[in-house]
C-alpha cells in the first residue's frame, strides 16, 4: 500500500509538471524494457545500434539503453522493478500491466498515434479495437491463436491426410501414438501436448464443442461464463478421453514451453501448437536444423459437434506489448523509436534481420537464408508492410489465412479493479478442476460440484456483473 501511495504521488507530481517540461529535444536518452531484448545477445545489441543510427539520419539523436529483466517470472520481476520506482521509459509487458496503468504510470497512446507518422498506418483491426477499450499497450502484431503443426512426414506416413473432424483428429493422434515414426522402437509418442495449461487445445477445440464466445447462454438464457456451459463439460470430457487414451501428454501441467517444443522435435509430441506465424517459422527452422529435409504442416481446426472455427479474439485489450510510461520526460523520444520502427525502413530491419545474415540483396533482388528461420521482430510486424521477398513457409502463410478465415471477436470486457479477486480465485478453481478431470483425478459425474465451487469462489459475482455489461 506504501508503495501505491507514493507511486501515486510521483505520478500526480509529474503529470502537474508535464507542461513546465520542453519538448523533445536531442541528444537523449530512453531507457527500455523488453522480455526478448538482452544485454547478452549481440544480434540485440546491433539492432539496437543500426536503430539509432537510423534515427540519427533524420536528426534525432537518440540513445536507447536496454534493461535487462530475467525472462523466468518476468511480469512479476517487472512489477516489482516499476513499484521500486525504476521506470524505463519503454516498457513491454507480457501480463502486469493493468494495475500499474490503474496508478496512472501508463501512457494512454492515442492521441500520440493519431498523430504519429508511420504507425496509425500500421495497425492491424483488432489493434484498433483494443485501443479503444484500453489505450495503454500496443502490440502490432497479426492476432495471437494457437495453430497445430505436425512433420510433414510423419502426417504422410500416417496415410490419413489433413484431418477435417474431431474424430478424425483422434485417429491422427493414434495413428502417432502407435506408429514409433521416430524410429527408436518403442510407441512412446504422445499425439498432442501442450505448454502448462489446456489453453492451446481450446483454440482447436473450443468452436467444435459450440464455445463461440467468452459469455454464453444457459438453457434458461441466462448470461453465464462458458467455463460452467454443457459445451465446456463435453469439450472436457473429449480431452480426459484423449489423455485416457494415451493421446494427450499427462505431463503438460508441468511442461514449459521449452520443453514442449524439445517433445516435439525428439519424437515424443506428434503435434503441438504455434502461437503466431513466426513461431510456426521457428519450429520449422529448428526441425530442420535437427532433421534434415523435414517441413512442417499446418493442420485446420475441426469440425465438431456444434461448429469450425478458431478461438474467438478478445478484444477488450492487449495482454502483451509495448507502453510508454507517463512519468518519462522524454516520452517523445520513445514514442519517436515505436514511430520509426512501423516505417518501411523501420520494418526491414525488425522483419528481416541484417543484410549478409538472415537475407542478401543483389540489386532489387533479395533472397533469405537458412538462418532466416531463427530471426523474430523485437518490436512490430505491421499490417501495412509487404516484404520485398516471401520468406515464410507454407505453414506460416497458411496460419495467417486461416486466422483471417476463421476469425471472429470474442464478448470479453475489461473488469473493474475490484474483480480481481474474483477472477483470480475463479481461474485457480478451474485450472484445479480442468487438471483433475483430465487426469481422471475427477470424474465428468463431478461436474456439478466443480460449477458449485467456481460460482461460490466469484463466478456467481462474475456472472452477475457480465449480465449488467452485456444486455446494455
Amino acid at each position: 500500500m506504501l508503495a501505491k501511495r507514493l507511486l501515486l504521488t510521483t505520478t500526480a507530481l509529474a503529470l502537474g509538471l508535464a507542461m513546465a517540461v520542453p519538448a523533445f529535444a536531442d541528444p537523449v536518452t530512453i531507457r527500455i524494457v523488453s522480455k526478448d531484448l538482452l544485454n547478452s545477445n549481440p544480434a540485440d545489441v546491433a539492432h539496437i545500434e543500426r536503430i539509432e543510427q537510423a534515427l540519427a539520419a533524420q536528426g534525432k539523436e537518440i540513445d536507447i539503453e536496454i534493461v535487462e529483466v530475467a525472462s523466468a517470472g518476468y511480469a512479476d520481476k517487472l512489477t516489482a522493478m516499476i513499484l521500486s520506482g525504476d521506470i524505463p521509459d519503454l516498457m513491454y509487458f507480457q501480463g502486469g500491466d493493468a494495475k500499474i496503468a490503474e496508478q496512472g504510470v501508463l501512457e494512454d497512446l492515442t492521441p500520440w498515434i493519431e498523430k504519429s507518422e508511420y504507425l496509425k498506418d500500421a495497425l492491424f483491426p483488432h489493434n484498433v479495437e483494443r485501443l479503444k477499450n484500453y489505450p495503454y499497450l500496443l502490440y502490432v502484431y497479426p492476432v495471437r491463436i494457437p495453430q497445430p503443426v505436425i512433420r510433414t512426414d510423419w502426417l504422410e506416413k500416417t496415410g490419413l491426410g489433413q484431418p477435417e473432424t474431431t474424430e478424425d483428429y483422434v485417429a491422427l493422434y493414434t495413428a502417432l501414438a502407435q506408429g514409433d515414426y521416430d524410429g527408436d522402437g518403442t510407441a512412446n509418442t504422445y499425439g498432442v501436448t501442450t505448454a502448462d495449461n489446456t489453453n492451446e487445445l481450446d483454440a482447436i477445440y473450443n468452436k467444435a464443442f459450440g464455445i463461440e464466445t467468452t459469455w454464453m447462454q444457459n438453457a434458461a438464457g441466462e448470461v453465464i461464463h462458458a467455463r460452467v456451459s454443457d459445451q465446456e463439460k463435453a469439450k472436457l470430457a473429449f480431452y480426459a478421453q484423449l489423455k485416457a487414451d494415451g493421446l494427450y501428454d499427462p505431463e503438460y501441467i508441468t511442461t514449459p514451453w521449452d520443453v514442449k517444443e524439445d517433445k516435439f522435435y525428439t519424437g515424443r509430441a506428434g503435434t503441438i501448437s504455434g502461437s503466431s506465424m513466426e513461431v510456426i517459422d521457428i519450429y520449422g527452422g529448428k526441425m530442420r536444423q535437427l532433421h534434415e529435409g523435414v517441413g512442417l504442416t499446418l493442420l485446420n481446426p475441426p469440425k465438431g459437434p456444434a461448429g469450425q472455427g478458431l478461438q474467438a479474439v478478445d478484444v477488450s485489450k492487449e495482454t502483451r506489448g509495448f507502453a510508454i510510461s507517463a512519468l518519462s520526460e522524454n516520452k517523445e523520444a520513445a514514442f519517436a523509436v515505436l514511430d520509426f520502427m512501423a516505417s518501411p525502413e523501420g520494418q526491414l530491419m525488425d522483419r528481416m534481420g541484417f543484410e549478409g545474415e538472415q537475407y542478401t540483396k543483389t540489386g532489387d533482388t533479395y533472397e533469405v537464408t537458412d538462418a532466416m528461420a531463427t530471426w523474430y521482430a523485437r518490436f512490430m510486424a505491421a499490417a501495412n508492410w509487404t516484404p520485398p521477398v516471401t520468406w515464410q513457409s507454407d505453414a506460416a502463410q497458411q496460419s495467417l489465412k486461416n486466422i483471417a478465415t476463421y476469425y471472429t471477436s470474442d464478448n470479453t470486457f475489461v473488469w473493474p479493479a475490484d474483480y480481481a479477486a474474483d477472477l483470480d480465485a475463479t481461474e485457480n478453481v478451474y485450472r484445479s478442476w480442468v487438471y483433475k478431470f483430465v487426469s481422471g483425478e475427477a470424474g465428468m459425474d463431478q461436474w456439478d460440484t466443480y460449477v458449485a465451487e467456481w460460482e461460490a469462489a466469484g463466478g456467481n459475482r462474475l456472472n452477475e456483473y457480465a449480465r449488467t455489461v452485456l444486455t446494455k
